[in-house]
This record gives C-alpha cells, sequence and structure tokens, in this order.
C-alpha cells in the first residue's frame, strides 16, 4: 500500500472527547494513545490506530514500539515499530467517525449533527462553552469573552485616560498616585484639573495660600506666601533655626546651686542659704515674678518645637508613601519589561520555525515546478557559455537537474552533468550522468534498478539528436536502494564532443541547450 506523507495531515488537536459521540463508542475508533475518539486517524504498520497528532507526538523523537501491542501480547518486531514512514492515513475509519451522532458537551447547548459537522461547524464555536479568560485565567462562557475582557477581567490592561499609560487593572490605585497628569484641586484657591506635574508651580504661585510655615514659631520667614515647597527646600535653614533654638533655651536655664537647699515654690527651683533666710524671704515676691516669664517662654517655645517634630513626622510620612508608591511602579513595570522580554523571545522562535518552514515550501515548489511522473523529464540549461566558463575553471565542475519520477510514488531520478566533461572525456566532451536518489516510497519498489535509461542532447532544428542510451549494471551500487540522498552517478563521460557545440551549432541556440531523459517503463 502506498504511503502518504503525514505532514500533509496538519492537526494541532489531540483525539474528540468521547462524551461527543451520542452513541456508545467502538472500540475500533478509540485513539490507542489518547484514548479518545480518532481525530484524523493514522494505522500503524501494526494495525493499530492513532490521531495524527497523537501519533506525531509519539514518533518525534524516532521510532516507538507501539504499546497497545505489548497490551495485547502481539508485539513483534518490526511490524510493532511505530515509525511515521511505516504509517498511512486511515480514510475508510474516518469517514465512519466523521458520520456518527454527536453532540454538544456545554451546559445549555442543544446542538447535534454528525462528527464531521461537529468538527467544522461547532467545535470551538459554542456560545455555551466554558473557556480561561486569556489573562486571568477564569472560566467563562464564550459568549460572554468580549464583555469580561472589557469590564470584569481583574487582570484586563487599561490606558490611564489623563497620561495613556497602559497598566494592569489592579494598579490603577498605585498609577493615580504617581501619574503626572492626574487632576488635583488646590485647597486654597479652589482651582480644580491641576495636573499633579503642574501642581507644585501652582502652590508657588496661588495668591490665596494662607498657610504659614510650622516653623515661623522660631523665626523662618516666607516671601510672598509662596509656602508649597518651602518645607521640602528649607529643611537646612530649619535646621540652623531648630539649632539655634535649643543652644538659647539651654543657655537660659538657670545654674546648678551650691552649698545651701532648694524649696520648692509653684513648681520654680528657689535657692535659700543658711544665713540669710530673712533675705530670701523677702525677696520671694520679686523673684517669683521674673521666674513666671521665664517660664513662660521656655512653655511657648517648648511648643513650638512639638510643632516642628509633627510637621517633619508628616513629611517622612508622605515622602514614604511617595516612595513606596514609585517602587510599586518600579516593580510592575520590571514585570511588564520581563514578560514582553519572554513574548519577543517566543517571537523571534516562531520566527524562526516559520522561515524554517517557508525554506522548505520553497523548495517543495521549485522541485514540483519542473518535476514529472512519467520517466521522461526535458532539462533546459540556459546561460550555457558561462556556466561552461565557470566548469573550465572549476568553480562549478558539474550541476544536477530538478527530480524527475517514474511514477507518482515510483522511483525518483535526476541527472548530474559535466560541462567541461569528467574522467576520460574531461575538456574534450560534455559528460552526462544518471542519477538514482532516496524517494519516500522506495520500499514499494523493486531493486535494484533494471529499466532502460536513454539520453539525448536535442537538435533546436529536430534533425539529428545525439542519443546514447543503456541497461543498468545490476550488480553496481549505483542502481541498489539508495541509503543516502542519492547513489554514486552512472552514465557517458563521453556524452557529446565539445566540438559540436562551437560555431553555429544547431544544438546550442540563444546560449541555451536542451538534455532529454526517457526511462522505459515497461515491467513496472
Amino acid at each position: 500500500m502506498a504511503r502518504i506523507s503525514l505532514p500533509s495531515l496538519d492537526s494541532s488537536l489531540p483525539g474528540i472527547p468521547q462524551s461527543v459521540l451520542a452513541v456508545s463508542m467502538e472500540a475500533k475508533y478509540q485513539c490507542q494513545q489518547c484514548h479518545q475518539v480518532l481525530r484524523k486517524p493514522v494505522q500503524a504498520q501494526c494495525g493499530h490506530r492513532f490521531c495524527v497528532h497523537c501519533f506525531k507526538l509519539l514518533t518525534s523523537s524516532g521510532p516507538k514500539p507501539c504499546e497497545a501491542c505489548r497490551q495485547e501480547e502481539i508485539y513483534e518486531e518490526p511490524q510493532s515499530i511505530l515509525n511515521s514512514n511505516e504509517a498511512f492515513p486511515d480514510n475508510a475509519a474516518g469517514r465512519e467517525i466523521a458520520s456518527l451522532p454527536a453532540k454538544c458537551i456545554s451546559e445549555g447547548c442543544s446542538w447535534t449533527g454528525c462528527i464531521k459537522e461537529y468538527e467544522a461547524q461547532h467545535e470551538g464555536k459554542c456560545e455555551y462553552e466554558r473557556v480561561p479568560c486569556e489573562t486571568c485565567q477564569v472560566l467563562i462562557l464564550r459568549s460572554e469573552k468580549e464583555r469580561h475582557n472589557e469590564r470584569e477581567c481583574e487582570a484586563r490592561t487599561l490606558n490611564c485616560k489623563y497620561c495613556k499609560v497602559s497598566f494592569n487593572f489592579k494598579e490603577i490605585k498605585a498609577h493615580d498616585e504617581i501619574c503626572q497628569k492626574f487632576p488635583m484641586q488646590c485647597k486654597d484657591c479652589g482651582k480644580k484639573k491641576i495636573p499633579r506635574e503642574k501642581f507644585l508651580d501652582h502652590s508657588r504661585s496661588c495668591a490665596k495660600s494662607k498657610t504659614a510655615c510650622p516653623f515661623s514659631e522660631v523665626g523662618c520667614k516666607i516671601d510672598n506666601g509662596k509656602h508649597s515647597d518651602h518645607e521640602q527646600t528649607s529643611v537646612m535653614e530649619h535646621m540652623r533655626l531648630i539649632l539655634a533654638t535649643m543652644s538659647l533655651v539651654r543657655l537660659q536655664r538657670p545654674e546648678a546651686p551650691g552649698l545651701g537647699e532648694w524649696q520648692e515654690d509653684s513648681g520654680l527651683g528657689l535657692y535659700r542659704a543658711p544665713e540669710d533666710g530673712a533675705t530670701a524671704t523677702a525677696a520671694t515676691d520679686g523673684g517669683g515674678a521674673a521666674a513666671s516669664g521665664q517660664t513662660f517662654g521656655l512653655d511657648h517655645k517648648v511648643r513650638a518645637l512639638e510643632n516642628i517634630v509633627c510637621v517633619l513626622n508628616r513629611e517622612v510620612e508622605r515622602s514614604s508613601l511617595t516612595l513606596e508608591a514609585f517602587s510599586r511602579q518600579h516593580r510592575l513595570d520590571q514585570d511588564k519589561i520581563e514578560n514582553l522580554g519572554n513574548k519577543v523571545r517566543q517571537l523571534e522562535r516562531t520566527l524562526t520555525m516559520r522561515d524554517l518552514q517557508l525554506a522548505e515550501t520553497d523548495q517543495t515548489l521549485r522541485e514540483l515546478q519542473f518535476c514529472t511522473f512519467d520517466g521522461v523529464f526535458v532539462w533546459k540549461i540556459a546561460d550555457f557559455s558561462r556556466r561552461r566558463q565557470d566548469a573550465v575553471a572549476g568553480r562549478t565542475p558539474a550541476m544536477f537537474s530538478p527530480a524527475f519520477y517514474s511514477s507518482k510514488y515510483g522511483y525518483k531520478m535526476c541527472l548530474r552533468l559535466y560541462l567541461n566533461g569528467d574522467g576520460t572525456g574531461r575538456g574534450t566532451h560534455l559528460s552526462l550522468f544518471f542519477v538514482v536518489m532516496r524517494g519516500k516510497c522506495d520500499a514499494l519498489l523493486k531493486w535494484p534498478f533494471s529499466q532502460k535509461v536513454t539520453l539525448m542532447l536535442l537538435d533546436q532544428n529536430n534533425r539529428e539528436h545525439i542519443i546514447d542510451a543503456f541497461r543498468p549494471d545490476v550488480s553496481s551500487t549505483s542502481f541498489q536502494r539508495p541509503i543516502s540522498e542519492m547513489n554514486i552517478a552512472s552514465g557517458c563521460p563521453l556524452f557529446c564532443p565539445l566540438a559540436k557545440l562551437a560555431g553555429k551549432s544547431s544544438y546550442l541556440r540563444d546560449d541555451t541547450i536542451f538534455i532529454k531523459a526517457i526511462v522505459d517503463l515497461t515491467g513496472l
């Protein structure tokens, strides 16, 4: 049986779930790998069936033993070895499966039909199917996917309506705290919609600002009422004022007493010596008044210092919150950069794979452009003079023709031409050889190759063609089944004298020659 290339059966999905069937599943319709209903079934040489997707996964790293054969105790090499070159599409089973009755397994969906209709019209399109959200992975109805992505997804991406920066929905509060375009309101003049990036400038120039500097108690002054950023820009000046005030307080403290004793009187420490008790008693009234005034001044300065400490604490707290917001935004930006980097690397790998696939497709198209399947091949060789010079100079001594076949699933062959000759014909003749190549269906053909081969240099006046023919030597390795890409070439080193191509030769017109090969198909 002729084998069909499995890459032509493209499927990225495993088997169809058994629950889709509206009837009981027969064992012959079950994939031996995923144990679901066969999707695009292929049959291995042991007789077991697999989904084409499952079979490609099994044999992706090379031939594998069939586990189903082992379980059924019928394992026998080489029939039980799974090999992509020895499997073929099971179209009969595929047609039977396509006609089986099917139903939708999504809750609430009443669709019914056959497996063929399910794959073509309903699978992956059911409005009642629950599918995971690409971002938050929550299962949602397919019909509600668009609304979920726009309004409900916790991981959806939003654009800030003020600065147009993209961010995750969960990060909206953190972004609002640092967005430079976020609208703010001045508490002094009541002006609204001031962008955060311009709010500082507004505060400096706001004419209705009434807030005094908290450090005014220690002598700080603000010109023209511009105090919005005064606390940040005058930190060192404030520190110097605090230091001067503290030094003044220290100098105004009463000296420690010497000999004598202290007496408490309304919270004031009064010194009374042993020998002048009367004098101290007489001076109590005047001294008490002076001490009370000094204590009031100290209390006033202490309260001012307490206010300053409160302001500094608020400033530190505000700075900490701003720093934390920036840190969160930095971490979010780093995560985004990493995700984008991963996507870029993934896209690069995908592009590389696409380039390889395009190269393979291009090669296949070039082969199909000149390919024949009847054993007759005409090879047009243009730019003969330039190619001959390359051959004489040794740059390109030989050239190969495109491949041609004896039939669609027959022998694969090509021609090899030396424009300056090879072996005994070097420098004097064209040397033309026949090459047997490795094909996809060689296992089905008769070996060694024994068909008669006729080689011709065509007279473009259709009068006298140069013809040479031979029957293959079946003992030569050139005509055995190829084990590499192509066998050793065999043919005619003295095919045509170069002198016949000189001057106004009927074999060479418009710097072009034509070579024809005919393979006798008798007996095939």
